[in-house]
């Protein structure tokens, strides 16, 4: 398990580091996400705010723009789902890669040790150096198929 403060911490330093002033908001919206089982729309991040966080007076605009900088500064990433926007999870997690539902949006986390060794072997073939990658892989889960 993630110690969130220590996200935290890193989320202050990073303000710090930018010259930003440090906002509750940004806090609340990281939070959500590092206890998060899933996913989560930005629409879903500011219901659960809504729902543990009743008095903190966030608005959905407000949870857009925190999303989008905890982004920029990598301590969360999204999957786009095209017109149906982003879903969010915190950096934090081991490595993984995404089977993602084209029809009802599922995301399936999936790490496997031959496609991360395979990937290495053709960098090194091309001589080129992976500093990160994300792999998401699109289809019909079996839900949808039945």
């Amino acid at each position: 398990m993630v110690n969130s403060e220590n996200v935290i911490d890193e989320l202050k330093k990073i303000v710090k580091q930018k010259g930003l002033k440090y906002t509750e908001q940004r806090e609340i919206v990281l939070n959500i996400l590092l206890h998060a089982d899933g996913h989560l729309t930005a629409e879903e991040v500011y219901n659960l705010i809504k729902t543990k966080k009743p008095d903190s007076n966030i608005g959905i605009a407000t949870v857009y723009r925190a999303l989008g900088f905890l982004e920029e500064v990598n301590l969360i990433t999204s999957i786009t789902f095209g017109a149906d926007g982003k879903k969010y999870e915190s950096n934090t997690k081991e490595h993984h890669d995404h089977l993602i539902c084209t029809l009802c949006g599922r995301i399936v986390e999936f790490m496997d040790d031959e496609i991360e060794k395979r990937q290495d072997r053709i960098a090194k073939k091309n001589k080129f150096k992976i500093t990160s990658h994300s792999m998401q892989l699109y289809g019909i889960c079996e839900s949808c198929k039945n």
